[in-house]
């Protein structure tokens, strides 16, 4: 998660909202059979005003964002497409999926596949074995480590000099092995430094102690029980096999709601305890310290203003503008999708958050 100032969105926010006048209609989302109950967002507020004029903005002016979705109370009142992109689409959800990785592997342990968390990566993951840069460091190297991106090998995907740095692996045949026999640069545990292939080689962990492909083990034991049927794992890198554990998740926006609200909800969707309480709560609170922000398992806190002062909330990140945002206090849940791939322009919907969407749900209820 690449930070931008504080200035640059807000300028960026301007940008977006300085021009142009059309008329937005507000509609209440579609009942469809996904589970989903909607509500209308206009008996959830007392003043539109913002938010009809930021929506007239954006519906003419050009931008990235694909997608808004709010859920507020457990029901979805805000669903707003923009561009070519609808409902039923499915999207790249890049790095936000590494999130969705950290919810598979607590299921994991919940369901007796993994014993614990700090157990050792090697006691499940029995093929490959790192053949290159032995170093007896990489035995203590546990799935807690690869969750909080603290192995101690020599990878870093903002460090175009690491080894290991995301487009270097995503042109070897093999990242698994490639992965593994990166040199050690530090103790596992040491620091945190953003490394995709860890949390490749935790959804590969999951897989070995299943026995079943991570796709697979994903539909059993999370989309099934959430009624999450329009979805794929794929990746933009072309022209080899990529494992499924290397692959990236495509879903809805409706879906990518569901997430959030289940992490919202402690595990629990409907009356199903789908991973346990006590997994969320480790996977979204403070484990280590990732580019001078809070991390935990696979989830970033990041700071919102709340009121008169800034307060960390859980988000799922992906690039371009993939990000689930979830406001307990407000019982809020926000889904963005866009296309600002590689650009500071995909922090937008932070300003949106900021400027918009949390002086009617959660400033206004102080």
């Amino acid at each position: 998660m690449r930070r931008a100032s504080v200035a640059s969105v807000g300028l960026l926010f301007i940008a977006y909202f300085a021009a142009g006048q059309s008329v937005y209609r507000y509609t209440v989302p579609p009942r469809m059979a996904d589970g989903w109950e909607t509500e209308n967002l206009l008996t959830k507020v007392n003043d539109t005003t913002l938010l009809f004029s930021f929506f007239n903005k954006m519906i003419n002016e050009d931008h990235q964002v694909h997608s808004i979705l709010l859920v507020k109370d457990g029901k979805l009142v805000l669903e707003e497409y923009f561009g070519e992109h609808k409902a039923d689409q499915t999207h790249d959800l890049r790095s936000a999926t590494k999130s969705i990785r950290s919810l598979l592997v607590g299921i994991a342990i919940d369901k007796g596949f993994i014993e614990s968390v700090d157990d050792p990566i090697f006691k499940y993951l029995k093929s490959p074995e790192p053949r290159k840069n032995i170093d007896s460091r990489k035995e203590q190297i546990t799935i807690r480590h690869l969750l909080t991106m603290s192995t101690g090998l020599d990878c870093n995907d903002w460090d175009k000099s690491s080894k290991g740095q995301e487009d270097k692996v995503y042109k070897k045949k093999d990242w698994l092995q490639y992965t593994l026999d990166l040199p050690m640069v530090r103790d596992p545990g040491d620091s945190a430094l953003y490394c995709s292939m860890g949390a490749v080689l935790a959804a590969e962990v999951v897989s070995q102690a299943s026995g079943m492909s991570i796709d697979a083990f994903a539909e059993k034991y999370l989309f099934a029980p959430l009624g999450v049927e329009n979805v794929h794992w794929g990746h933009t890198t072309t022209g080899r096999d990529i494992i499924p554990s290397g692959k990236r998740l495509y879903m809805t926006s409706r879906d990518f709601a569901k997430i959030g609200q289940l992490v919202m909800n402690h595990g629990t969707w409907g009356n199903e305890q789908i991973v346990s309480a006590d997994w969320i709560q480790q996977a979204t609170e403070k484990q280590t310290n990732l580019a001078g922000m809070d991390y935990g398992f696979l989830w970033w806190s990041i700071p919102f203003q709340i009121g008169d002062e800034l307060k960390k909330e859980t988000v799922a990140t992906g690039n371009g503008g993939q990000y689930l945002m979830l406001f307990p206090e407000a019982n809020l849940v926000a889904v963005f999708t866009g296309g600002a791939y590689n650009s500071e322009d995909d922090k937008f919907p932070f300003a949106i958050m900021n400027r918009v969407m949390l002086p009617f749900f959660v400033n206004a209820n102080r």
